[in-house]
């Protein structure tokens, strides 16, 4: 076990005023767009102050929870993460003003567990082979003794929660504002990843309660192989539990998805308004370095299987139609703190040549197209 060398809370940030989150550009790519075929727009949550879109949820379940807290100068806030949702409570207890505590699998890499500490966590403390006893561990041992000690301990889910779901929803309220502004219909389409299914439920969540002015538009959720609970749900029509999680997107690897994100997808497939797709850990690389080289943006292989889409006609098979220029896509670029230069460089010499056969009329001009490993892609 280790422990931060913080003991006393951040004060809370000025630049996010009254909440824990802020408000994040939506911007046309134009090398994105060039690739796919259509208009690709990208909404940056990597520019949250935790890093990641979970600095929305998370932010205004710890806002939530001190409103309901019996005595707030007791409160202390308790996470189970190997990364982004760890950072999203840590930024979020700080912007409260009070503790927070996050436990890690003994698998999470040293420089997660730094950036969990720089951010300003009280204590980190690893544990298990997996989040699943890491987070027993919390839970059972840690929250236990928490309570003897006289705090109100208060459990931060990563993904399951009406509160994350509300903070989450606030992203789609941001996106109708600033397509407005920009003198555009809504879009057909917004990509999101799904590992639990917070992020995808606070969307569907969001465009439902704007009512028919996004009555058109729909989900694609995108899961790696290995990390794809709800897909493999919704093909055998319970929310199963997956025995392992094998991917390389670990910020998508919940064993089992939110039972209201089940609920959703069934429903959106049967009505089609929502669509899934599944990619390899390949892809998700491949988007990564690709990305990093047409937008000069780092993200992580959970976030770069949504960037894949725009290579290889891959959007065409997503959507199981032809790509048509008018067509406006939403990316959630949800971020994560998983990710540095050298991880983008590995993946660019291992992948660069994945789509070497394939033909796609829409990426000639694209510089990660001239950029591979091996000169072409």
């Amino acid at each position: 076990m280790g422990a931060a060398k913080n003991t006393t809370p951040l004060a809370p940030s000025s630049q996010t005023r009254n909440k824990p989150w802020r408000k994040t550009p939506l911007v046309e790519s134009t090398p994105l767009s060039k690739a796919a075929g259509c208009r690709i727009f990208l909404k940056l949550e990597n520019l949250q102050p935790s890093g990641s879109f979970k600095s929305r949820g998370l932010g205004n379940l710890v806002l939530q929870s001190m409103e309901r807290a019996q005595d707030p100068e007791r409160v202390h806030f308790y996470a189970s993460s190997g990364g982004n949702a760890g950072l999203g409570c840590v930024y979020g207890a700080n912007f409260v003003g009070r503790p927070s505590t996050v436990v890690v699998p003994i698998t999470t890499k040293p420089h997660m567990i730094a950036k969990i500490k720089a951010a300003g966590a009280t204590e980190v403390l690893q544990h298990g082979p997996s989040i699943r006893e890491a987070d027993a561990y919390m839970r059972e041992v840690v929250m236990k003794k928490a309570y003897e000690r006289g705090e109100e301990p208060i459990y931060v889910s990563p993904f399951d929660h009406p509160d994350i779901w509300d903070g989450h929803s606030t992203m789609v309220d941001e996106m109708r504002d600033q397509f407005e502004e920009l003198g555009e219909e809504p879009p057909e389409y917004v990509v999101c990843s799904c590992g639990g299914g917070g992020l995808f439920i606070g969307i569907m969540q969001g465009i439902e309660d704007l009512g028919s002015a996004w009555r058109d538009t729909k989900v694609l959720t995108v899961n790696t192989v290995g990390a794809d609970a709800l897909p493999i749900s919704l093909e055998k029509g319970e929310n199963i539990t997956l025995p392992k999680i094998t991917s390389i997107a670990t910020s998508l690897g919940c064993a089992k998805a939110a039972d209201r994100a089940f609920e959703l997808a069934t429903e959106g497939h049967q009505t089609g308004r929502v669509k899934s797709v599944v990619l390899s850990d390949a892809e998700a690389a491949m988007g990564c370095w690709r990305f990093a080289e047409d937008e000069r943006i780092l993200v992580e292989a959970a976030c770069g299987v949504n960037v894949a889409l725009c290579y290889g006609n891959r959007l065409k098979k997503a959507l199981s139609r032809p790509v048509r220029p008018e067509d406006k896509i939403v990316l959630v670029i949800c971020g994560g703190s998983n990710v540095s230069t050298s991880m983008i460089e590995g993946w660019k010499q291992q992948y660069g040549d994945l789509d070497a056969a394939k033909t796609n009329g829409h990426s000639a001009d694209v510089p990660s197209a001239v950029l591979a490993s091996n000169g072409h892609c």
